[in-house]
């Protein structure tokens, strides 16, 4: 056996040693879903798990965010590598972990856990951190880590997303939230109409003029939209209304010319109405650079252990949701694979919550997690010949984003 595999080995150990405990961790998460920012219990309980079971000598609670956090191991020094390790912990309104972020949080732990058994075995001079990283369903709690210089000095970033098929590198997409609001007049409904300024009216407009605006729109280009808040009740002319809309597009400059788009939706029922209109919007999630040579040695990696990725071009080629790693993927090398978790659900479903609960789902989170620990033991091992290479593909995919812009 090699150096490398016999370190392969020791990484995979370290998970399976870890499996109760990383499970008990996940289903805690997933027993107490909390939505963006208010992920309190998570937060703790990853906290204490990476520091009382996992051995990590340090964790940073409220690391520059009220519910992220940091644990590192080990240090970089000549001639080794940073690594992080991304965690995800956040839950969706009403329908809990229908996007298994319960699992991604496991899944970054035990790749930390793995990572770190190797350093510790070998000596190698690299670390590894565990980064939670809350609100990636709303608003991007990555980016305000980057914003903070949180990957300066990460060489690479990694984690994994659960779903229905195992795919080495999905498609996901640029993604901004736009809030709007109409202000008109409240009157009484039947005595008193004509004093009414319909603030329903203007969010109907606009939920008509956006679907006419669909046999116009670019084929990567995707609008979503729910009206928030329409009225009190029926005798009451409305007086303000609010909805939610996100735009997507592939690109970055397709996304801002549908953003402009919808915007001129919204502002044509606003003057249609007589309403006043005010729009807030978040800050851009960016399409997902999923580096090349970090991709090939994670499938070599799963595929050693079992793991059949998808090959059908209907699923490969199809577009995604969006995720606060692409921006990540911006500013370091970064991989972020699906996974399968023994279900034909797709996420952001009722049917999907149970599925990222249950015990059926380990086997695959763990397997993923040993892949993940395995490609950072390839990098570690043959930083010299990897690293340029990684280097390069990142580069380049940039410089392929910049020319599409």
């Amino acid at each position: 056996m090699s150096e490398i595999d016999d370190l392969k080995k020791t990484a995979c150990e370290a998970i399976d040693r870890a499996a109760d405990e990383l499970y008990q961790m996940s289903n805690e998460i997933w027993e107490n879903p909390e939505t963006a920012y208010k992920e309190v219990k998570a937060h703790d309980c990853v906290a204490r798990f990476l520091n009382d079971k996992f051995g990590f000598p340090e964790v940073v609670r409220n690391f520059h965010l009220p519910t992220a956090l940091k644990a590192e191991y080990g240090e970089k020094k000549a001639g080794g590598i940073h690594i992080a390790c991304l965690s995800e912990y956040d839950a969706l309104p009403e329908i809990g972990h229908a996007c298994g972020h319960n699992l991604i949080a496991e899944v970054g732990v035990a790749a930390g856990v793995g990572i770190k058994a190797v350093i510790e075995k070998a000596s190698l001079p690299c670390k590894v951190s565990v980064i939670g990283t809350p609100a990636e369903e709303h608003d991007g709690g990555k980016i305000h880590l980057i914003n903070h210089g949180v990957f300066n000095n990460v060489d690479i970033a990694m984690m994994a997303h659960p779903s229905k098929y195992a795919l080495t590198k999905p498609n996901y997409v640029a993604v901004k939230e736009l809030n709007i609001t109409f202000t008109g007049v409240e009157s009484h409904a039947a005595e008193w109409p004509w004093e009414g300024v319909n603030a329903l009216d203007a969010a109907v407009l606009c939920y008509n003029n956006v679907s006419c605006l669909r046999q116009q729109m670019h084929p990567d280009w995707m609008v979503h939209g729910i009206i928030t808040h329409g009225g009190a009740r029926p005798n009451i002319i409305p007086g303000k209304t609010s909805m939610e809309y996100y735009v997507r597009s592939a690109t970055d400059p397709g996304l801002y010319k549908l953003e402009a788009k919808v915007k001129s939706c919204a502002q044509a029922a606003a003057t249609a109405t007589g309403c006043q209109i005010e729009i807030t919007e978040s800050q851009p999630y960016r399409t997902l650079l999923s580096n090349k040579t970090l991709l090939q040695l994670f499938e070599t990696n799963g595929s050693s252990l079992g793991t059949v990725f998808e090959s059908r071009e209907e699923i490969t080629k199809k577009l995604g949701g969006s995720t606060d790693m692409g921006n990540v993927s911006h500013v370091v090398p970064s991989i972020h694979p699906e996974f399968y978790i023994g279900t034909d659900f797709n996420s952001h479903t009722q049917e999907f919550t149970p599925a990222a609960g249950a015990k059926a789902a380990q086997s695959y989170t763990l397997d993923t997690a040993k892949a993940l620990a395995m490609t950072a033991v390839d990098v570690m091992m043959d930083k010299a010949k990897l690293m340029p290479q990684i280097r390069k593909d990142f580069e380049h995919d940039l410089q392929m984003e910049k020319e599409r812009n």
